[in-house]
């Protein structure tokens, strides 16, 4: 079956996710400029990334499940270098300067910034930082771009065990429900009721859940997509009562990992309709989204040292005026090094599995 390559309003809905991330970064020096309420909101950023997971665990089951189905171990190195060519340059390329700019700190006196090691960037340099043993540290945001290099590379073995096609409906209805309910019994034992909590210890095990729901949910839209209407409407529903029971007093660990498959689902099957999320500049939001998540933190330490004078208290025109930073250095970022990389890596590496 040939499947899409992209669904546009999920990729919009990742731009939107990744701006809540940046938003949530920047919260704490608002905190006199915004009300409460607002600043709440803000706090919870952080479960942007949860949708993320959900949402790559779709996205890669769809564009790779049948080739390393049909392929097998033939396949895993044309997709392990794709996902590679995707993640990897602008990592580098943001962790190269997190280094000079560390380096600079060390040359003029000021001492390592905090959360910079040597002795750890090995780790970082192998997008291996997040797999439980260290804290975070360097450009922190990356931690979830190591969570997702474990899923790429269990993604295969998931292939290898089990053939979504195949399995009854129910089923896998049946094992969305375990996977939600196992990520909530993980972060219970840890006595951790938040998901963004002990992101070095949980955050691997964080994702593969996540990344896992998300392949599921991806094989459900496969089978209800020609006939969407009743399931679309149902999964909004049941995203709406995710919210109310969250707001009810549900487990975060439970109720948002729910809200975000539902949510996810909902997105999909109604992606041929007319939607806002199809236009073209939320549509471009989403394509520089990488370069925004995994810029703006390090963009942001560096307005502060040069612009700020109080990081507790920063009028919102400032606030506003390094948005517009982000905005253009993700643009600069995406269209003249992560797509050109990508490209050329694409070019130079394993090439796809041709039929027999």
């Amino acid at each position: 079956m040939q499947v899409r390559h992209e669904l546009r309003p999920l990729t919009s809905a990742r731009g939107i996710a990744a701006w809540y991330v940046v938003l949530y970064h920047i919260r704490e020096s608002a905190v006199g400029s915004l009300p409460p309420a607002l600043i709440d909101f803000l706090a919870k950023g952080y479960l942007a990334v949860d949708f993320f997971f959900v949402l790559s665990g779709f996205v890669i089951w769809l564009n790779y499940g049948r080739l390393l189905g049909e392929h097998g171990a033939r396949a895993v190195p044309h997709f392990l270098w794709r996902r590679l060519a995707r993640i990897y340059p602008l990592h580098l390329l943001i962790l190269l300067a997190a280094v000079a700019f560390a380096a600079v700190c060390v040359a003029t006196g000021r001492g390592m910034p905090q959360g910079y090691a040597w002795d750890t960037l090995p780790f970082h340099l192998l997008l291996m930082q997040n797999w439980g043993f260290l804290p975070l540290g360097w450009n922190v945001p990356a931690w979830s771009i190591s969570c997702e290099l474990g899923a790429y590379l269990l993604f295969p073995l998931l292939i290898a065990a089990v053939d979504w096609q195949r399995t009854p409906t129910l089923v896998l209805l049946a094992l969305l429900a375990l996977l939600m309910a196992g990520l909530h019994g993980l972060f219970s034992v840890m006595g951790q009721p938040l998901l963004g909590n002990e992101i070095a210890q949980l955050g691997l095990a964080r994702c593969l859940f996540e990344f896992g729901m998300g392949t599921l949910v991806a094989a459900l839209w496969l089978r209800w997509r020609e006939a969407p209407r009743r399931p679309a409407t149902i999964a909004a529903l049941l995203s709406v009562i995710g919210i109310a029971a969250r707001l009810a007093g549900a487990p975060e660990t439970l109720a948002l990992p729910f809200v975000f498959v539902t949510l996810l689902l909902f997105l999909a099957l109604t992606s041929e309709g007319p939607t806002p999320l199809k236009g073209r500049v939320i549509h471009w939001f989403g394509e520089i989204s990488y370069a925004t998540y995994l810029a703006h933190s390090l963009l942001f330490l560096l307005f502060k040292i040069l612009f700020v004078q109080d990081a507790g208290d920063v009028p919102l025109p400032l606030l506003g005026l390094f948005l517009l930073i982000v905005l253009a250095a993700s643009a600069a970022l995406y269209h003249g090094f992560e797509l050109p990389a990508q490209k050329w890596m694409n070019r130079h590496g394993p090439k796809r599995p041709v039929e027999p």
